[in-house]
């Protein structure tokens, strides 16, 4: 149903890595680009337990199919040890592997075997715009972009599963939390952290933890790809800027159900933090997607001047207002980043209906902008 932008470019002959969070649709993508291959799902109990006991029937399994030379093994993270029978068919048997997980924290933090660096790495993200035909933004903003919660009539109820047996039971398992009622409240502080500046003390203090196991607990979110940190651009700053990252969950849906926000409208109080969350969602997936692994970061100095995303090394600054009403008090941080940076394009994506130049600032419909960017006119 789906055309997913994530078609592992440069991977031909290559085995690799296909990490993405849980329901964001690896195993539907592989199961659609290599239909002939050797599957293992690690999902299956039966599959799990066996090769859990006895890794070695794995080796032996695809020795006996010597007429295709293509494994994909879903859920790796699951047995770890799986991986040096891996490397050696890899090795000895020029068998390439597809290995697709929805977290590499138990594999990288257990020290297990990475293949000798000679497996590519690639994510996937949840849906984007490009992806959906008809794309409705509103359904977008409500629902998430993981394909079933997006196609859902009550996409509530979906989110709230995913949260209670993923993100609350998994990953505080694979994790090893012990305080599970103090991850459970952090999860909820750091929703509200959400596109913000963080701030370990404050989140500390709501969750009743220390500042450190806070801290840890961003990072358990980073490591099972749950969210990522946007850093600040410093580069040779002629005004003091703020150094702590944002913070952005990976999905708007898993926002929205942490914080309560039901039924969200265009020009609602809550509206701005969705849409800008969504805009960024997009800019991280087409800098993944595209192969140009393009730096995000965002831009804030110490007397509040401010703007959302700047790609690449200041090549193009953009600022994200939900306002259907472009005034210049809106551009007023894009003006000034370019007075300090030489900057290709700046832009301003916003609800109006027609795009408008204003001086050097182009300000851009949030449709204009998304077809813009998937087109590979911002960033080449």
């Amino acid at each position: 149903m789906f055309n997913r932008k994530q078609v592992l470019v440069d991977s031909e002959n290559h085995s690799l890595f296909l990490w993405g969070a849980r329901q964001t649709g690896k195993s539907t993508l592989l199961k659609s680009l290599y239909p002939n291959a050797i599957w293992f799902d690690l999902l299956l109990s039966d599959m799990y337990e066996k090769l859990s006991k006895q890794p070695v029937i794995l080796r032996e399994t695809i020795q006996a199919q010597i007429k295709n030379n293509l494994v994909i093994i879903d859920e790796i993270q699951r047995i770890p040890e799986l991986l040096n029978e891996v490397h050696w068919l890899m090795v000895n048997k020029n068998i390439r592997f597809i290995l697709s997980g929805s977290s590499p924290r138990k594999i990288i933090r257990g020290g297990h075997n990475l293949l000798g660096g000679r497996a590519l790495r690639y994510e996937l993200y949840p849906l984007v715009s490009s992806e959906i035909p008809d794309f409705n933004l509103l359904k977008a903003i409500n629902n998430g972009l993981l394909p079933r919660h997006y196609l859902a009539s009550n996409a509530k109820k979906l989110i709230s599963a995913y949260i209670g047996n993923y993100l609350k039971d998994e990953i505080v398992a694979e994790a090893k939390i012990r305080n599970i009622q103090s991850f459970s409240r952090f999860l909820e502080a750091a929703a509200f952290s959400n596109g913000e500046m963080v701030n370990y003390a404050n989140i500390a203090s709501d969750c009743g933890v220390s500042p450190p196991t806070v801290k840890e607990y961003f990072q358990i979110l980073e490591d099972t790809l749950i969210g990522r940190f946007v850093p600040s651009y410093q580069k040779k700053p002629k005004r003091r800027v703020i150094a702590a990252p944002k913070f952005y969950f990976f999905d708007v849906g898993i926002v929205n159900y942490l914080l309560k926000r039901n039924d969200i409208q265009f020009g609602s109080e809550v509206f701005g933090n969705a849409f800008e969350q969504l805009i960024y969602h997009e800019i991280f997936s087409h800098s993944h997607y595209s192969g140009l692994e393009y730096p995000i970061n965002y831009w804030r100095t110490a007397s509040q001047i401010e703007v959302d995303f700047i790609l690449g090394e200041n090549e193009v600054a953009i600022e994200v207002k939900s306002t259907a009403n472009v005034s210049s008090r809106h551009l007023n941080g894009l003006k000034r980043f370019s007075e300090e940076y030489k900057t290709k394009q700046l832009i301003l994506v916003c609800n109006e209906s027609l795009p408008r130049r204003i001086d050097n600032i182009l300000v851009l419909p949030w449709k204009d902008f998304l077809q813009r960017l998937w087109a590979g006119e911002l960033m080449r």
